[in-house]
């Protein structure tokens, strides 16, 4: 067997193949088996036709036909497996000649990663915010605490911002009731405007057993978009009361004896959340580092599939919330659909980027994967996706996702290693320290997540996103665990 490859630019080659027909006895072999199941020839029993019957039975040419459909896959596999040629997608494949007894020869046009002229990493370094506790932020994660030890005592007046009123609510479209848009005795706090335009101006200044009608877009469901006139009526209202903030609530509300206690609490949590946040910025800000200084052309035909399916991903998403592309936008505040595109082909590009530079570096350090770094992320992503180790693994494996798994995990170890040897400093010139922002329980939280004030966990090595094939959300966390 005879190949070449050439390359057609950076990101795509051409192999140019040929086949000596003696290496195709065993595709004439699995062909002449399946035809003799199939076929049926007076005076032989199924399967023991022999070929040159087969032959005059079906034609020569529909026989040749089938064994190059089983061998070119094999055959291409086996050239790319020789060359160790790094593919992406499938080939494009042309049969160029087909001469029978003598040579089959085709082509295949294929995107391939690159191959990328890394720069010196032994002097990396990023600057990240300082670690700085305000009063005010104090202040705020009090309120929270004190609006969940918050009462609700029933009120005789109109209701205000703050109260939570008992409401019932009458969507019409003409004259028809939607039953989706109607509810009763529903709990709203007023002001908060998390249900629907216009209703807090409706219900401000109304008093039990009073109603107002409005007009709003529906936002769901089949009849999104649409002006529907609701009306709404107040049933109660109650106000909430707060309790004071002196030692008696502190001591309720937490194990502190005081206030005080409470409070310097709270600051070293904030604090805490803050540095979490100092590991995930430098993880952000090398990999933005790595994308302005190392030059990766990307296959043009790799991203387009990657947006085509985000988007119908996305496009199902929108359809089981019963909503359409410009009730989304509307929402969302994207000005247009074209804006939306743009910076989705943004983030693709830039996740690609990411992955052909970590899989180059990984390449560069020969970092290996093993069972260890298998099993720390099947955990860290199993609980992400709140099921057991064992249920993601068999998802892994009858998705047929085990090989990207495993190549995402090594661009993970990647990241995690040169995040490791980068200098951090906060914007006043301190030296962060990576070894403060590791893990002191099981998992950090996932990288595209707010850090939660109530946790020991720091992600101080997690990769940023970077999807296996140019998939979306295979997202690399927990890199200082691999």
């Amino acid at each position: 067997m005879k190949s070449t490859i050439e390359e057609l630019g950076p990101t795509r080659v051409r192999l140019a193949i040929e086949v000596p027909w003696g290496d195709l006895d065993h595709a004439f072999g699995e062909v002449y088996k399946e035809l003799g199941k199939q076929v049926r020839v007076p005076g032989f029993r199924p399967g023991k036709v022999p070929n040159r019957v087969l032959d005059q039975r079906i034609g020569r040419p529909v026989v040749l036909e089938q064994v190059v459909q089983h061998a070119v896959p094999e055959v291409y596999s086996e050239v790319i497996r020789e060359n160790q040629v790094r593919v992406l997608g499938q080939p494009d494949i042309e049969v160029t000649r087909l001469d029978d007894n003598d040579t089959l020869a085709f082509t295949a046009e294929v995107d391939v990663a690159p191959q990328l002229e890394l720069p010196s990493l032994d002097d990396l370094a990023v600057t990240v915010d300082d670690v700085e506790v305000t009063d005010e932020e104090i202040d705020q994660q009090v309120s929270v605490m004190r609006e969940r030890f918050s009462m609700l005592t029933g009120v005789e007046r109109p209701a205000q911002d703050g109260d939570f009123a008992s409401i019932d609510l009458e969507a019409k479209l003409g004259d028809e009731v939607l039953e989706d848009g109607s509810t009763t005795g529903m709990s709203y706090e007023v002001g908060s405007g998390n249900l629907m335009e216009g209703l807090d101006d409706a219900v401000r200044g109304l008093s039990a057993d009073e109603s107002k009608t409005f007009e709003t877009a529906l936002l769901a469901g089949p009849n999104a978009g649409e002006m529907a006139e609701v009306t709404v009526t107040v049933r109660s209202v109650k106000e909430k009361e707060l309790p004071e903030l002196d030692d008696e609530f502190a001591s309720t509300a937490s194990e502190f004896d005081t206030l005080e206690e409470l409070r310097e609490d709270v600051r070293t949590r904030v604090a805490r959340s803050k540095v979490i946040q100092q590991g995930t910025q430098a993880r952000d800000k090398l990999v933005e580092h790595l994308l302005e200084t190392i030059e990766v052309p990307i296959p043009e035909n790799l991203v387009q599939r990657e947006v085509e399916w985000r988007n119908q991903a996305f496009e199902r998403e929108l359809q089981q919330a019963g909503m359409d592309w410009d009730t989304f936008l509307q929402m969302s505040g994207v000005e247009s659909r074209e804006a939306y595109d743009a910076e989705q082909l943004k983030n693709v590009e830039e996740a690609v980027k990411t992955q052909f530079i970590l899989d180059a570096i990984a390449d560069a350090r020969e970092v290996t994967v093993d069972n260890e770094d298998l099993s720390a992320q099947v955990m860290a992503q199993a609980q992400r996706n709140r099921m057991s180790p064992e249920q993601y693994a068999q998802q892994l494996q009858q998705g047929g996702n085990i090989a990207e798994f495993v190549a995402d995990v090594r661009r993970t170890k990647t990241l995690a290693q040169l995040l490791e040897q980068t200098t951090i400093t906060d914007a006043s010139g301190n030296t962060v320290d990576l070894e403060a922002l590791r893990p002191k329980t099981v998992q950090a939280p996932a990288a595209d997540e707010a850090p939660d004030e109530d946790t020991d966990e720091a992600p101080a090595g997690a990769a940023a996103d970077t999807p296996a094939d140019g998939a979306d959300d295979t997202p690399a966390e927990d890199a200082d665990k691999a």
